[in-house]
């Protein structure tokens, strides 16, 4: 056989040997569609449809009509209605609201003398994003009917940037990192972990001791929740010493939502691990996992102005829940009661996860 003829049989082999991996086969078209589909719809720098809420002092014709001129825009949408900014605030910091319009009693007087602002946009500064959009509204005048406000007027809406007022994005992008990093960590940790056991022929020593399949599968997650709690510290001491990232809530809040968000990474690397069958594979499935929770789960992008298919399937993953808390918590410092139903959901998946692993790692040994 000559070189040529080698060579493609190689090629042959090799080509044959992907045909039968299936996993990896998936990989190699799902991979691809799964970017362009991310990218396409999470990439949107046009912003539409903000959580918000509305504090109408005024009650007035003129600020009816400006509040429908705000809701054509179709940047804001107004969720809450409330009476005093101090509302807003509270919506804010909990994280129920990305952004909130104060109308004053004196509107109407404010917006004829020109003078001073006629009303106020609160907005979550954490995101330059959501900042960004709200100075594009700032540009709105009043319209009442053939009347318009003066073009010499100081404009009717000011932006008040909350929690982030110099508008760093290290102050936006390390309380979310903190997420990446623990996902991808634990996930490739575990999900190798065990996957190693099997290459190496330990896993049917383990099988024959007295050890039940739910403590072995306990006793690989625990050591990682603490690896994942000393990650968790490092990543906060360096943002706060390089970057001046803040903490303004409570450390221990922060502690007990990171071990539960990692106790749920931790269950889904395993859950991959009784799918998969190398570790190379193992790797592949996590940086499979790792894409969608940096596109679409609001790490990057404004998750309120994603389409709402995309928003459906953040919702799902556990890293959209554990940015809003640790960005509330370092951020807004707000508490784990504020959070209560983030924290949930996270105890919820952590459970189907073990669970689902559980079950399929006792029928595979059977």
């Amino acid at each position: 056989m000559n070189s040529l003829g080698r060579l493609f049989a190689v090629m042959g082999k090799e080509l044959r040997q992907l045909r039968r991996d299936r996993l990896t086969f998936a990989m190699i078209v799902g991979i691809p569609i799964m970017q362009i589909l991310l990218f396409g719809y999470a990439i949107n720098t046009d912003v539409r449809n903000l959580k918000s809420a509305i504090a109408d002092q005024a009650g007035t014709h003129l600020s009816r009509q400006f509040i429908s001129d705000l809701k054509q825009t179709q940047v804001l949408d107004f969720q809450y209605v409330v009476e005093t900014p101090m509302e807003i605030e509270e919506l804010l910091r909990t994280g129920r609201i990305s952004a909130g319009v104060y109308i004053p009693y004196d509107f109407d007087r404010r917006v004829i003398d020109g003078n001073r602002f006629a009303a106020h946009l609160l907005v979550d500064g954490a995101d330059p994003t959501i900042v960004g959009v709200a100075n594009q509204l700032r540009s709105m005048r009043v319209t009442f009917d053939t009347w318009e406000a003066p073009s010499e007027s100081a404009g009717t809406l000011e932006v008040r940037p909350f929690y982030n007022p110099d508008q760093r994005s290290a102050v936006y992008v390390v309380p979310g990192l903190i997420g990446i990093i623990l996902t991808f960590t634990m996930m490739l940790f575990t999900a190798v972990s065990i996957v190693r056991e099997r290459e190496l022929g330990n896993l049917e020593l383990l099988i024959n001791t007295p050890v039940r399949t739910i403590e072995l599968m306990v006793g690989k997650v625990v050591p990682y929740i603490v690896i994942g709690l000393v990650q968790l510290g490092l990543i906060v001491a360096v943002g706060q010493l390089l970057f001046n990232v803040p903490l303004r809530g409570s450390f221990v809040d922060l502690y007990l939502a990171a071990s539960v968000f990692i106790a749920a990474n931790l269950a889904l690397g395993l859950f991959v691990s009784t799918i998969v069958k190398t570790q190379f594979q193992a790797i592949q499935a996590t940086i499979f996992m790792i894409m969608p929770s940096i596109l679409i789960t609001g790490f990057i992008f404004p998750f309120d102005g994603m389409p709402k298919i995309i928003q459906y399937i953040g919702e799902i993953l556990p890293n959209t829940h554990f940015i809003r808390m640790t960005r509330g918590i370092m951020l807004r410092d707000a508490s784990l009661g504020d959070m209560a139903s983030e924290l949930l959901i996270l105890v919820v998946f952590t459970f189907v996860a073990m669970t689902a692993a559980i079950l399929r790692f006792s029928k595979r040994l059977d």
